[in-house]
């Protein structure tokens, strides 16, 4: 088994996969801000077993879900990805866009933290199994 394949690191890698499209996705909603109509968008976080295996998702770390009535349906209830859909109690603007900025710059800074904590686990863990190996 290669260091890369053991399920923590596995996990590790897609979250960090995870925060970078989320990342992807709030600038996209913050770049949107004077846009009418639009709703912002989230991704849906994913979860681990006590392991480290992927729960819920089949091929990446998101579930899949039905976004048009024509697709086939999905077994169990699949989180929506446009997030709340701008009724969080906050106004939307009068052009019709639900984009509240100082929510979204939370959202990234929390994102761009968590970020950070698991490049850094994913960084000690690899540089723990170099020195039980003797590779450093």
């Amino acid at each position: 088994m290669a260091i890369n394949d053991l399920p923590i690191l596995s996990a590790l890698r897609t979250k960090m996969q995870w925060h970078q499209e989320r990342q992807r996705v709030l600038a996209e909603n913050v770049s949107n801000a004077n846009t009418p109509n639009f709703r912002p968008n989230d991704l849906v976080e994913p979860k681990f077993d006590n392991k480290g295996a992927n729960v819920g998702g089949g091929m990446g770390s998101l579930a899949m879900m039905r976004t048009a009535s024509t697709h086939i349906g999905v077994s169990g209830g699949a989180p929506s990805f446009r997030g709340d859909g701008g009724k969080n109690g906050f106004l939307t603007k009068p052009a019709g866009n639900a984009v509240n900025l100082e929510e979204q710059m939370l959202r990234v800074s929390a994102n761009q933290m968590d970020y950070a904590a698991a490049t850094s686990l994913y960084s000690r863990s690899l540089g723990l199994l170099k020195t039980a190996i003797g590779k450093r």
